[in-house]
């Protein structure tokens, strides 16, 4: 459908088979068509579509627009950002995890974010420095103080947010300090919907500034499965500290897990690339080395 003839928009939820999308300043609930069923595709949150508006019967959504990337769990499209927050303790950070979500946000063109929390309870300047040193944004943030309150908040002013972390991180109260209503109406729907249903609500975006934060309920962390694994010869792209060693190598087919001639392991023992990421590397090549690019096709 062309644009001129319909409104384009983008679908904030999805419940009970409406749809409800952001267009010109309104939020009109719609139905979509049936040949997305048809053709296996399920409009997500954060999808851009063209809908026709109409009085006397359901909106309908005409069309998804081609997206630039999505994740199947948490549901979710055309991501611009991957917050990670960890804790400095209780729980402590898990390094391998993080690193395993920023490759997957890399792989998918989102921009990864780490955020430290708990800040107010201990030192984070070591996990910072493994994190700017391998290029990627990082700060410290506290709920009790609200230090990186504005940092965060300036980072997350535009594009889709997605929030994640394991349990006991403190995202919810991270999302607090931003002045979000997100905590405060999923509260009220989990009221509701009676103590533990919660969790099967569908994502939802609130309007944050000029962007988006996605709400993920039951979803503490992003999921790290099959559908999101990254193929062995794409893996090394995925870590942004590597990019100016690649293609250096003595060896066209090194692995860059110790391999002889290997640029990327001299750099970790010089000290120019981190050690916990390499290790991290070295963990997931070995996880997808033995699997085929082409049996992780649909």
């Amino acid at each position: 459908m062309d644009n001129k003839n319909g409104l384009k928009g983008l679908i904030l939820k999805g419940i009970g088979g409406f749809y409800y999308v952001e267009a010109a300043n309104k939020v009109y609930s719609c139905k979509a068509r049936g040949v997305f069923r048809k053709q296996k595709i399920t409009p997500l949150s954060g999808d851009e579509v063209i809908i026709s508006v109409n009085e006397a019967e359901d909106n309908t959504i005409e069309e998804i627009l081609p997206r630039k990337n999505f994740l199947l769990r948490p549901p979710v499209a055309n991501i611009g950002r991957l917050i990670i927050i960890s804790s400095t303790k209780e729980p402590s950070p898990v390094l391998f995890l993080i690193d395993k979500l920023i490759a997957i946000a890399v792989n998918k063109d989102i921009e990864p974010v780490v955020a430290f929390s708990k800040s107010d309870l201990e030192d984070t300047s070591r996990y910072i420095q493994i994190y700017k040193k391998a290029g990627i944004k990082t700060l410290s943030i506290s709920a009790v103080t609200h230090e990186g309150k504005e940092r965060l908040t300036e980072l997350i002013s535009d594009k889709i947010n997605v929030f994640t972390g394991n349990s006991g991180v403190g995202k919810s109260s991270i999302l607090n300090i931003l002045e979000t209503d997100i905590n405060q109406k999923v509260g009220e729907i989990s009221k509701k919907l009676g103590r533990g249903r919660h969790t099967t609500r569908e994502v939802e975006l609130f309007k944050f500034k000029n962007g988006y934060i996605a709400d993920t309920p039951g979803f503490s962390a992003l999921e790290t499965g099959k559908s999101e694994i990254i193929p062995k010869d794409v893996l090394p792209f995925c870590f942004p500290e590597f990019l100016p060693y690649l293609g250096k190598c003595k060896f066209s087919t090194c692995s860059h897990t110790n391999d002889a001639g290997c640029v990327i392991s001299e750099a970790v023992k010089k000290g120019e690339i981190g050690i916990s990421r390499y290790e991290s590397y070295k963990t997931m090549y070995d996880e997808v080395k033995d699997i085929e690019e082409w049996s992780l096709s649909p």
